[in-house]
């Protein structure tokens, strides 16, 4: 019976491989081959013991471990961009602006509440750059 739970852990591992991102079947393809192997070495017990083992170490181990190996695996990269890398760049006026004057501004695809700080006019569909940013709101100036 032992051989059954290995190529089981061995089809979650390689499933593991197919399914993008979640890391999941891993902790089930593990505990199938801890449980192959106790049952290889005469230490599996019955079935029934087989099978609570095998639900035992997947979910614990997924509850557990889970969580700190996506946190080891994305380290040093950054799950959302800094607001402050918007510094510099470049927005365009979805409407006319006068200096002082509040209105939209297009950046990176999305619609900005944005306020002209700069001495001259922003003009619809002309470009201006980020010079300060606080909250939700753009502070440019056109270019």
């Amino acid at each position: 019976m032992w051989w059954i739970w290995v190529l089981t852990g061995l089809a979650l591992l390689g499933l593991e491989a197919l399914i993008p991102g979640g890391i999941i079947m891993v902790f089930f393809g593990v505990a199938a081959l801890l449980v192959g192997g106790l049952s290889a070495a005469g230490m599996g017990g019955p079935l029934w013991v087989q099978g609570l083992l095998f639900s035992a170490v997947s979910i614990v181990s997924l509850l557990t471990l889970r969580n700190p190996i996506m946190r080891w695996m994305n380290r040093g990269t950054e799950q959302s961009e800094s607001i402050d890398s918007l510094l510099g760049q470049q927005v365009l006026a979805l409407e006319d602006l006068a200096p002082g004057a509040v209105g939209k501004a297009e950046l990176r695809g999305s619609s900005w509440t944005a306020e002209n700080i700069g001495d001259r006019i922003l003009a619809r569909d002309q470009h201006g750059i980020v010079e300060r940013i606080e909250g939700l709101k753009l502070f440019v100036r056109a270019i």
